[in-house]
């Protein structure tokens, strides 16, 4: 199975661009979707409030998102320590998935911190979405009702855009000044080119 990632800063507009490739009926596993659903399992919880205290859960027993955020958002150590949970469980749900899709020419995992997590050395090739710095802070502002401050809080925590497109294969750039349909079916048709997938 051909396995490719696509990354990209917070606000960078990834999902827009997956939705560009599912038209082309390539199938996009949506990496930080399925870790929320991860971060929820019960097995999950018992982990972080070993990690966190109990705290950060409500009366019911519920994760509660924002003060868990607020911890690992302002204390990298703590981000790694929950990254350390999470990230393995993912990798093993998305080779499942990826494991039943073995019709497929190639298949898309979508993920922010696919070079932080290292889960990038177990894919074929890498797309970046890049923009501007201030195109990702207003898109975050819009679509989670948050601060500028926090959303550079949460940026600072990630790769900077510069080295993430020195490490990619494919970057599609997500700027407001390059058409993306245009820059979306150049690297579909690369990636159907490439040696040893049948186009």
């Amino acid at each position: 199975m051909f396995k490719v990632g696509i990354t990209g800063n917070i606000g960078s507009g990834k999902t827009t661009v997956c939705r560009l490739f599912e038209l082309l009926n390539v199938e996009v596993y949506y990496a930080d979707t399925r870790a929320k659903e991860i971060l929820h399992s019960y097995e999950t919880k018992m982990q972080i409030k070993k990690l966190f205290g109990e705290s950060i859960f409500d009366q019911n027993g519920n994760l509660i998102n924002q003060k868990l955020a607020e911890i690992v958002f302002n204390d990298r150590a703590a981000l790694q320590r929950l990254n350390n949970i999470i990230h393995p469980q993912v990798n093993k749900d998305f080779e499942l998935w990826a494991n039943d899709r073995q019709s497929n020419a190639y298949v898309l995992k979508e993920a922010a911190l696919i070079f932080e997590s290292g889960s990038h050395k177990n894919l074929h090739k890498i797309i970046l979405v890049a923009s501007t710095t201030d195109l990702m802070i207003e898109r975050v502002k819009k679509r989670d009702n948050v601060s500028g401050e926090s959303i550079k809080k949460r940026l600072s925590n990630q790769i900077d855009q510069q080295t993430k497109i020195s490490k990619a294969d494919y970057v599609i750039y997500n700027d407001e000044r390059r058409l993306l349909i245009p820059q979306v079916l150049e690297v579909h048709n690369k990636l159907l080119e490439v040696g040893f997938i049948e186009p």
